[in-house]
């Protein structure tokens, strides 16, 4: 019987904290502005559009949900405005591009960046975001 109790017991305790780790995933949350103006780490190489906001996730080939995430931010994009229209999306492999991550505190996939048209990180997400939160966050910086 106490082999039964200290199995649920652990089972238990695993549960709670599989649940604290990622009770945030997925969440879009809003980055606080490092300076005035600033666009924090050099974001020149990253292809950000000019014309409006930018969506960079980070992804690997070898990452399950990071198919979810393109699928989402594509939809996002698409219901956000015509092809070419001012919301862009990159995607960059983790893998290929290791300092890319590093400049952004990358520490687990997927991770979802957003970007406004000046160049300034304004939203962040791991996991994979829903489409409404992520339209939420877009639709303020298309204005």
């Amino acid at each position: 019987m106490t082999t039964i109790g200290v199995i649920v017991g652990a089972l238990v305790a695993a549960s709670l904290a599989g649940w604290l780790l990622t009770r945030r995933s997925g969440t879009v949350r809003e980055v606080r502005a490092s300076g005035a103006g600033a666009a924090g780490p050099d974001v020149a190489d990253l292809g950000l559009s000019t014309t409006g906001p930018t969506v960079v996730h980070f992804s690997a080939p070898w990452c399950g949900p990071c198919d979810r995430v393109r699928r989402v931010v594509d939809q996002v994009c698409r219901d956000l405005g015509p092809p070419g229209s001012p919301v862009a999306h990159v995607e960059i492999d983790l893998d290929a591009n290791p300092g890319a991550a590093r400049r952004f505190s990358v520490l687990s996939l997927p991770t979802t960046l957003i970007f406004d048209g000046d160049g300034r990180q304004r939203y962040r997400t791991s996991g994979v975001p829903r489409a409404a939160d992520l339209r939420s966050a877009l639709e303020p910086l298309l204005a």
